[in-house]
């Protein structure tokens, strides 16, 4: 069983690595670029460059989650939920994550790169938010995944986590609902990601 577990986190890891790279590459690179680009380079990025990448990101998200899912089973964190507090945590913001991605990111994408009819405007806003909720909550998910193996919590708490999980979730709305705010900027994602991990690990610690 432990050669089974490696071999789930080997794979969760390269997955997660394809998937959280093009997340990064999208928010970091490809949009600031598409800013400054002249209309020709655009279109053609948008036509040959931007469907591949999309293709790369949305199955690193499928196969990050569904060994995700099968790592929960292996570490038992369903058998203490408290304990295993930073990885339902991370468990909570991928998920998440993952959901952006296949039910806002790339319905929205599509229209926006004219391989279904929307309102172009209003998909690409729809999906900017999505991406960057979904920057935000890497560092939370990060936080999740490495702090279960190697970041110890003397005094873990239901209270710790359900307040961590209820902070998740109203960014979630946010992704829905509202707007990118600090998150405009790729300083202000970065800023706000690290700030997230940070006030999450401060709430499981003391609360």
């Amino acid at each position: 069983m432990a050669v089974v577990e490696f071999v789930l986190r080997w794979f969760h890891v390269l997955f997660g690595i394809v998937w959280i790279g093009m997340l990064y590459y999208f928010n970091f690179v490809q949009t600031e670029y598409f800013k400054e680009a002249e209309a020709e380079a655009k279109a053609d990025a948008m036509k040959k460059l931007a469907p591949r990448a999309l293709w790369w990101f949305r199955w690193g998200a499928m196969f990050t989650f569904l060994t995700g899912l099968a790592l929960l089973h292996f570490v038992g964190a369903m058998a203490n939920v408290v304990g295993a507090s930073l990885i339902w945590i991370g468990a909570l913001a991928g998920t998440l994550m993952f959901l952006n991605v296949w039910l806002i990111i790339w319905p929205n994408q599509q229209i926006v790169l004219g391989m279904k009819p929307g309102e172009g405007p209003v998909a690409a806003a729809k999906a900017g938010l999505a991406s960057r909720t979904n920057t935000l909550l890497s560092g939370p998910m990060l936080l999740g995944m490495l702090g279960s193996k190697h970041l110890y919590i003397a005094d873990l708490s239901m209270t710790g986590l359900v307040a961590c999980a209820v902070i998740i979730l109203l960014l979630e709305a946010n992704a829905l609902f509202g707007k990118t705010g600090p998150m405009t900027s790729v300083k202000g994602v970065i800023h706000c990601s690290i700030a997230l991990a940070a006030l999450l690990w401060v709430l499981l610690a003391f609360l």
